[in-house]
């Protein structure tokens, strides 16, 4: 028993899934939308994936527990793969076990809505969660980048977690320019995906964030799946892998509330 509660404590100090210090946000009115994909095999290996369910579970509960109205879509609608490997100790969060408890919640991400019958522009906040399925379809959808440019034009904040950044290649500023042109930006980083040695999937978010023009940040450690950092750059919020989806739920959730509030951001 004590074995079975010290290593996701252990694993908690040394990086992985941190406890972020947050605090409470009232945006009774405001909708976030988070997007997952729908692939769910790796490669040709057989392999189950999909999305890690951290990178959807934590943002996903620090939007609900704001009193937002929280909708979770796809590229082709219907079911978001949970990878395996996210959802099992001594991996699983708390917010993973409450997600898979949630009668709701599971219902919503197995009945995913179609991002082509979406208006975007009806959200405040544009969410892509990672995982290594997202490395198949969200940075090849043109839909996604076209609706999620409407949805930035017309103001709202939009973020990322670790391969959920590829969501972002395709999606247009105010004046029609890559959005992350320039920008500061962050997510998995080529040295997690070799320290993990999932190198097979089609799209790296590191070199493709560098090939967009964004100014790429990260931080490392004797491993980078104990790194994290989360990057703030006017309203486009990124962090870099599983551990990022709290402190990047609350900074997107500050600017919502800056806004709300009339202040520029």
């Amino acid at each position: 028993m004590l074995y079975y509660w010290s290593v996701p404590r252990l694993l908690n100090l040394l990086g992985v899934h941190p406890h972020y210090k947050g605090r409470e946000f009232d945006l009774t009115g405001k909708k976030a939308l988070i997007i997952g994909t729908n692939h769910g095999t790796l490669g040709d290996t057989g392999k189950k994936t999909g999305v890690a369910l951290s990178e959807l579970s934590v943002p996903y509960y620090q939007f609900l527990d704001a009193k937002m109205q929280v909708d979770l879509a796809s590229p082709l609608g219907g079911n978001i793969p949970i990878d395996p490997q996210t959802d099992r100790w001594p991996i699983a969060t708390p917010y993973d076990r409450r997600f898979l408890g949630d009668h709701t919640a599971m219902n919503k991400l197995q009945n995913s809505l179609n991002i082509a019958d979406l208006d975007f522009k009806d959200y405040d906040i544009v969410f892509m969660a990672g995982g290594w399925g997202a490395s198949y379809d969200l940075g090849r959808s043109e839909v996604l980048g076209e609706k999620t440019t409407e949805a930035y034009v017309h103001g709202a904040i939009v973020g990322s977690v670790c391969h959920g950044a590829l969501g972002l290649l395709n999606v247009k500023d105010e004046n029609g320019n890559p959005l992350l042109l320039g920008r500061n930006a962050t997510g998995v980083t080529d040295k997690q995906i070799r320290e993990l040695g999932i190198n097979i999937t089609p799209m790296h978010p590191e070199t493709e964030l560098r090939k967009a023009g964004a100014k790429f940040n990260s931080n490392t450690a004797f491993v980078d799946f104990m790194a994290d950092i989360t990057v703030v750059d006017e309203r486009l919020v990124t962090g870099q892998n599983q551990n990022s989806g709290a402190e990047t739920a609350q900074k997107m959730m500050m600017l919502v509330e800056k806004i709300a509030e009339g202040k520029a951001v």
